[in-house]
Formats: structure tokens, C-alpha cells, sequence
């Protein structure tokens, strides 16, 4: 059944984040410290090995060996300005903010409101930019199965996990944002069939490397980059590969 992945996913992320928030609201703020910079370095290893991609021989003999680098810089560069322009970032605070308050009440303390956003941001931006989310969401749309969902499923289950253990509940209110994005994305593949070659699965995976690297930067605290606002990278990414493609094939 279409969207049995996401939903998979979903039950993963509110678990996980329910368990470690359970368990991190007994630790030490210096232990959850360092669990949170632990979990930024590996977060910028995963999005190193992603932006890797850019390397790919498919990717290469699409586009030619000069080009992949420029594609994700264009992606990046023009998603960047797109998804200022449209405020993806402020949307995104401003949906944890709102959660925030449905859920602990407006008199909660400014530092637990602030603790409850930067949760729900950083957790939906981890698990939404990675290449699984996208292609699994596609597949389980397709009727391709939902292997790659729910591999996802259980990666995410421990990163919600420890996520929460130091960013507390709103981790788990990031499952909201998980289900829009990749229920949507299901929608997408189940009325377009077979949609990306392996030249833009590697755009899209360097891409989403990228962006993950930004997420690592924020979660060592070096600086608050607006990740949300390079969302639409992901879009542009496959979709320049499928443009240069058809420039150099006529």
C-alpha cells in the first residue's frame, strides 16, 4: 500500500524521539551538550560522504567531468535565493513555534521554547535532506516496495533518539514534518512513474550532502545557517542534470 513507508518512518521518529527525550530530560545539560556536538561531527561526516557523490562516473558522463561541482553550486546557489525569497526557513520556526504552543502552552520558559524549535527544525531538516527520503518516498509511491523507507526507518528511529536526548520534544514533533514531506513525495511517484536516472541521483545526493553539512554547522553551534532556506536545491539539483542532459544529446 502507497505510504506504508512514511508511515513506518513516522512511527520510528515518534518513538525514538519519545524514549530520548524521556531519557534526556534526566541528564545533565553538559551531557546533552555533548551529545548534541557528537551528534553534529557525525552529522557532517554523513553529509561529506553525500556531497561525495559529486564524483560519480554517472554523474561525469552526464554532464561532463567539469560540470557536476558547478551543478550543485547552481542548485544550492539559486535554491538558496528561492527558498529566501518564499521564507522556508521563518515557515519552518514559525510551524515549531506553533506547535510549541499548542502543545506546552504559552507560558512554557522562553529557554524551553527555544530548545522545543531548535528540535523540531534541526530533526525535520535531518530527516528530510537525505537522498533516502526522497527516493524511498518515490519508490514506496511507485509500487517499487518500501525497502529504502524503511531502512530509513530504523536510522532515523536512533537519531530521533538521540536527538531528543538533547533537544527534547520537539524532535518527536518532526514527525509531522516527515509525513507531509514524504507523503507528498509518495503522491508524486505514484502518478510519475519512473522519474530520476542515476546521474540525477547522484546531483541529488551531492546536494543533499551539502545541506547536511550546513545542518552539522548548526548543530556545533559554529553558526545558525538558514538550511531550510536551500530546501529547493533539492528540486533544482535533478532537474539541471535533466536540462544539461537534453542540451548535450541534441
Amino acid at each position: 500500500m502507497p505510504g506504508l513507508g512514511t508511515l513506518l518512518n513516522v512511527l520510528a521518529v515518534v518513538v525514538g524521539g519519545t524514549v530520548g527525550t524521556l531519557l534526556g530530560d534526566k541528564l545533565p545539560t553538559r551531557v546533552r551538550d555533548v551529545v548534541t556536538d557528537g551528534l553534529g561531527l557525525f552529522t557532517l561526516v554523513i553529509g561529506g560522504l553525500n556531497a561525495a557523490a559529486v564524483l560519480d562516473p554517472a554523474l561525469r558522463a552526464a554532464v561532463g567531468d567539469g560540470v557536476p561541482l558547478l551543478v550543485v553550486l547552481g542548485s544550492v546557489v539559486l535554491g538558496g535565493v528561492i527558498g529566501a525569497a518564499l521564507r522556508f526557513e521563518a515557515r519552518l520556526e514559525g510551524l515549531g513555534s506553533a506547535l510549541q504552543r499548542r502543545f506546552a502552552g504559552r507560558s512554557d520558559a522562553p529557554e524551553n521554547r527555544r530548545r522545543f524549535v531548535e528540535g523540531y527544525v534541526t530533526a525535520s531538516l535531518v530527516f528530510c535532506v537525505g537522498p533516502l527520503a526522497v527516493l524511498g518516498s518515490l519508490e514506496d509511491g511507485m509500487g517499487d516496495g518500501i525497502e529504502l523507507l524503511a531502512l530509513k526507518s530504523v536510522l532515523d528511529g536512533f537519531a530521533a533518539l538521540a536527538f531528543a536526548a538533547s533537544l527534547g520534544w520537539g524532535v518527536v514533533a518532526s514527525a509531522i514534518t516527515v509525513f507531509v514531506f514524504q507523503g507528498g513525495l509518495t503522491a508524486v511517484g505514484i502518478f510519475a512513474g519512473e522519474v530520476l536516472g542515476e546521474a540525477q541521483v547522484a546531483a541529488l545526493t551531492a546536494t543533499g550532502g551539502v545541506l547536511l553539512l550546513g545542518v552539522g554547522i548548526r548543530l556545533l553551534r559554529i553558526r545558525s545557517l538558514p538550511v531550510a532556506d536551500l530546501l529547493p536545491a533539492l528540486l533544482l539539483a535533478p532537474l539541471l542534470v535533466g536540462v544539461l542532459t537534453t542540451f548535450l544529446d541534441s
